[in-house]
């Protein structure tokens, strides 16, 4: 087996992507994000072992959509859509992501990164979380939209914790 790898999507990877980890809606939750990395307000991480991707996460440069964690963290960087293969979870894939996008906001001296959690429904990912050093800081409502594979927008309202990590500061060269 080869090790993990971390990589930057490329538009090459968006299909088999949707094969290995397919959106659950209509719309192409992959195009999106390597959308907004081609417009460089994020950078679109892909986690792959041998040649099959295994995780995925997105960092958002421009922080996190919710107005409540907007008005306290201005400019926070927020790691977004973390996910593991079910069958791959709790193998350090997750951990390797939130390293690798720690190490990207720090490469831009940013000060702190953050990420949202549901309040109650992901028990394991804050478990995580914590493990890796971020505190809970700005309760607030994680509002989205998906279509449905018959076409029907939805709109959900999950109220969710947003998590911060104080990045160290980098060395002066």
């Amino acid at each position: 087996m080869m090790p993990m790898r971390i990589l930057v999507c490329r538009q090459d990877d968006l299909e088999v992507l949707e094969e290995r980890l397919p959106s659950s809606s209509a719309v192409s939750y992959h195009a999106q994000r390597f959308a907004r990395q081609a417009s460089g307000t994020s950078t679109f991480l892909v986690a792959w072992l041998d040649a099959q991707p295994t995780g995925i996460c997105e960092v958002r440069w421009d922080g996190c959509a919710a107005p409540e964690v907007r008005a306290v963290l201005p400019g926070c960087p927020e790691i977004n859509g973390l996910h593991v293969v079910d069958a791959l979870q709790s193998r350090g894939i997750g951990t390797a992501l939130i390293r690798h996008a720690e190490q990207l906001a720090g490469e831009r001296n940013a000060e702190l990164i953050g990420l949202g959690v549901d309040d109650h429904g992901n028990p394991r990912a804050a478990a995580l979380y914590a493990r890796l050093g971020y505190e809970p800081t700005v309760p607030y409502v994680d509002r989205y939209f998906y279509t449905d594979d018959t076409g029907a927008e939805h709109s959900v309202a999950d109220p969710a914790v947003f998590l911060v990590k104080e990045l160290p500061p980098r060395p002066h060269l």
